[in-house]
């Protein structure tokens, strides 16, 4: 696994995709956070980061997808795929290797945000009057829901040899899982049903972590649904031999 996660990540890294990625959901929540009046934390008048962790999650729908396309599809378009797996390598070392050099792309890509937190610190008065658990709960759910976009766009690039619909493929399916179960909990008239729907849904479970309470159960969730798309993913691969 460690081979083939420094061999992507190298690639990454080699390559441009690595550098538009990090610098186009930079700019994008850098001009959300603080220069759009809409949406600039300079116009709220208190320190707050709602807005990195409500856009966030739409900037990653896209940039995710756009990290893992290549994963599967380039080594499939360039007939590399079956010469990777006659080497020494179990099939679940490679999608466990492509998938964590992805989500560690995503985790660099997060980083430098954590200025934004330190920033609102200081202007705040008094200063650090920040709410500091949410803060650090809402960046654990975008990392973990990075995670889960990283596992379904490595889905979806084991599917299909042409990069650009894995892309499609992985930013529509990013989008169902995220905002799919609040979609279909809004048909139900009745609460309690329509809470139950949405704790079947992503978002329920980020808000969750948002709120600055890490619950177990938010975190299985998340290991979870990544471990079912990856799963899905190794049988994906094992197919071609059926």
């Amino acid at each position: 696994m460690v081979q083939i996660f420094l061999k992507e990540f190298n690639g990454f890294l080699n390559s441009l995709i690595a550098y538009m990625v990090m610098g186009v959901f930079l700019i994008i929540m850098g001009l959300l956070m603080w220069v759009f009046k809409d949406t600039s934390v300079l116009n709220y008048g208190y320190a707050d980061m709602s807005t990195l962790f409500s856009f966030g999650p739409y900037v990653l729908i896209f940039l995710v997808p756009a990290i893992t396309m290549r994963s599967f599809a380039e080594e499939k378009k360039l007939g590399t795929l079956e010469l990777l797996m006659t080497k020494p390598l179990a099939e679940r070392d490679i999608v466990l290797g492509k998938f964590f050099a992805a989500f560690v792309l995503v985790i660099i890509s997060l980083i430098p945000t954590l200025i934004y937190y330190f920033t609102l610190s200081h202007l705040g008065n008094p200063e650090g009057n920040i709410d500091t658990s949410g803060v650090m709960g809402s960046f654990i759910g975008m990392t973990l829901l990075g995670g889960i976009f990283c596992s379904i766009g490595i889905l979806a690039s084991s599917i299909t040899p042409n990069q650009i619909v894995s892309f499609i493929i992985g930013a529509f399916f990013c989008y169902l899982f995220y905002t799919g179960m609040d979609s279909a909990a809004a048909l139900f008239n009745d609460g309690e049903n329509s809470l139950l729907v949405r704790q079947f849904g992503i978002v329920y479970h980020y808000e969750s972590l948002s709120k600055g309470l890490i619950d177990s159960r938010d975190l299985i969730y998340f290991f979870s649904v990544a471990f079912v798309m990856l799963l899905s993913t190794k049988t994906v691969l094992s197919s071609r031999s059926w």
